[in-house]
């Protein structure tokens, strides 16, 4: 794998990846991502698809509140559809089994600094892509 930063779009698999969703047909990227998200978290052995999973959680983050935007960089050229809210869920799962993989994606980083920043760019991640706590509805109370 070709690695040059820590980003989620910052490997060869990503930017392939972010061709591949630039290739298809606007209501086909829904799918693309689906697929890479429900493929990670049932795979079992070794997460063949985890670079494309990262990607693909944080172009569903850049749509949630607090997400920040995908570097145009490397990630899709094209703008994305509003993706629905139940791909959140699916990427939030794909990237909590990335990061308790072991022998995956985190054990190919060689400096622990990049390490460290790459596992803190999958917590930030997680923390806006989790559903916001159920508002539970207060007694009104009368004195």
């Amino acid at each position: 794998m070709g690695t040059w930063d820590t980003g989620p779009f910052d490997n060869d698999t990503a930017a392939d990846f972010a061709n591949a969703l630039d290739e298809a047909e606007p209501e086909a990227r829904e799918a693309l991502i689906r697929g890479v998200l429900v493929r990670t978290i049932d795979a079992t052995g070794y997460l063949t698809e985890a670079e494309e999973a990262v990607a693909a959680a944080a172009l569903l983050a850049a749509q949630c509140p607090g997400g920040e935007p995908v570097d145009m960089s490397y990630g899709p050229e094209k703008p994305m559809p509003v993706f629905p809210s139940d791909l959140r869920v699916l990427a939030d799962e794909a990237l909590a089994r990335i990061v308790d993989d072991e022998n995956g994606p985190a054990s190919n980083w060689v400096d622990p600094e990049d390490w460290k920043q790459w596992r803190a760019i999958l917590t930030r991640l997680r923390t806006v892509l989790a559903p916001p706590p159920p508002s539970i509805a207060l007694f009104d109370v009368q004195p």
